[in-house]
């Protein structure tokens, strides 16, 4: 499975424990930078709320792990998993990221 890099930003752009939305290739991407120079990103879209709203949530640490709490119900989701922390069947989509120079690029996996 190969994917092409999509530049998105420059890193300082993004706050630090914040979030930031775009669209690569059709797909809504919640960026989130939680540390110095380290951005993941996850799917931007709620599965329980059927919102694109991801990238607007809460970001925290629990046991050394960080995740966003979703803005409409508060559902936490893994950053680097995308796995939900309430119900083990729900997962949204992980995105690789990387950062080069300063700038923030996302890959979207082939289907």
């Amino acid at each position: 499975m190969s994917a092409d890099w999509s530049r998105i930003c420059t890193l300082a752009e993004i706050l630090p424990e914040r979030g930031a939305a775009c669209l690569v290739d059709g797909h809504q991407i919640a960026l989130f930078r939680i540390e110095e120079d380290t951005v993941l990103a996850v799917g931007n879209f709620d599965p329980f709320a059927h919102a694109n709203v991801i990238s607007r949530g809460i970001v925290g640490t629990q046991e050394g792990r960080w995740f966003v709490a979703s803005p409409m119900y508060k559902h936490r989701f893994d950053l680097r998993t995308g796995s939900c922390h309430d119900y083990a069947e729900v997962c949204l989509p992980v995105f690789p990221v990387r950062v080069d120079a300063g700038v923030v690029y996302v890959a979207v996996p082939e289907e």
